[in-house]
């Protein structure tokens, strides 16, 4: 196939294009920056931003699926750059898509669109919206996940979501880099009684939920129009794990804890705080932040399973050694 990855320069999406090249797709990546490295790999670079229109409908011209992994992310920043990159990038992307009769769109959407203030153990996609969000990350995802499924047959375009689920693997710049030098400072506590299970989904597979997904889209499937969750499929105690990593590392681990309301409201403060003043940067903490670090979430995959075929290639182990080895080699 022809494929359009936007963010193909990123941690997800560099794998989407590897994954593409591999099996003989021609791959093209939408991204603001330069990547040599891509161009040498024989992708044809497209830089733009997603927030120009016209950037964007001459990327997807000729294309047989976009996968549009591209996104802004974090728990804290203003509305309007979220809402441009966010939702105005992905209406941009689906007009694009129309405009050019592009048949596939496979979408790379988050669970944070369906987390509040619950707990989510073993939940499946029937999961509904919650009425307010802590953050503006999650409400501009779920803003675009609706626009995508809304435009699931029009013009000929089939849609799908993914949701994986905290990323992780080597390359990663994000996630674990930022858990591992804010644990590090030993200012972060653990929050909550310690007993939380989440899912972590290694980045290899995410990206091929991704090729699985455009795979599947098809006039009459159970995917178009559809979301899925997707992870390792094996729940981990979540601080159990973060000790495993920092202690793989060397680092500092944590030693002290902080009911979740006690977090919940020094959370509030630093966010009053952080827009009344204003202070610049961001709180070391939020209140979303803390519900994610203190709460049990996991997601029943065999949604996935059964429409996509989807079936995680790597052990939850095999993912873990993976991770710490790449983070010995990188923060040495």
């Amino acid at each position: 196939m022809r494929a359009l990855v936007t963010g193909g320069g990123g941690f997800l999406g560099r794998y989407v294009v590897e994954q593409s090249l591999a099996r003989g797709d021609e791959v093209a990546a939408f991204a603001r920056g330069a990547y040599p490295e891509l161009e040498a790999m024989g992708v044809r670079l497209v830089r733009g931003d997603l927030a120009d229109a016209a950037a964007v409908e001459a990327a997807c011209a000729g294309m047989d699926v976009v996968y549009h992994v591209a996104s802004k992310t974090g728990y804290w920043g203003p509305w309007n750059a979220f809402y441009q990159a966010n939702v105005v990038g992905t209406q941009n992307v689906i007009a694009a898509c129309r405009a050019n009769a592009v048949p596939k769109l496979v979408y790379t959407s988050t669970p944070s669109v369906v987390f509040g203030d619950q707990p989510h153990e073993g939940a499946n996609e029937s999961l509904p919206y919650p009425e307010h969000y802590e953050n503006n990350y999650s409400r501009s995802k779920a803003i675009a996940e609706r626009a995508v499924m809304g435009a699931n047959g029009q013009d000929g375009l089939l849609t799908t979501s993914l949701r994986p689920h905290l990323i992780i693997g080597p390359r990663d710049r994000h996630l674990l880099p930022r858990i591992i030098a804010r644990i590090g400072t030993g200012r972060v506590p653990q929050i909550g009684d310690g007993t939380n299970m989440v899912d972590l989904t290694y980045v290899e597979d995410a990206a091929r939920a991704h090729l699985l997904a455009a795979d599947a889209l098809a006039p009459g499937s159970p995917s178009a129009g559809s979301v899925y969750f997707i992870t390792q499929g094996e729940p981990v105690n979540a601080w159990s794990w973060i000790d495993r990593l920092m202690r793989a590392l060397g680092r500092r681990t944590v030693h002290y804890k902080v009911p979740l309301w006690a977090a919940r409201a020094a959370c509030g403060l630093l966010e009053f705080a952080y827009r009344a003043l204003p202070l610049p940067g961001e709180p070391l903490a939020t209140r979303f932040l803390a519900n994610e670090i203190a709460m049990s979430h996991y997601y029943d995959i065999s949604r996935a399973q059964h429409d996509l075929g989807y079936l995680p290639q790597f052990t939850m182990e095999e993912a873990t050694q993976r991770t710490i080895a790449y983070f010995r080699k990188a923060l040495t």
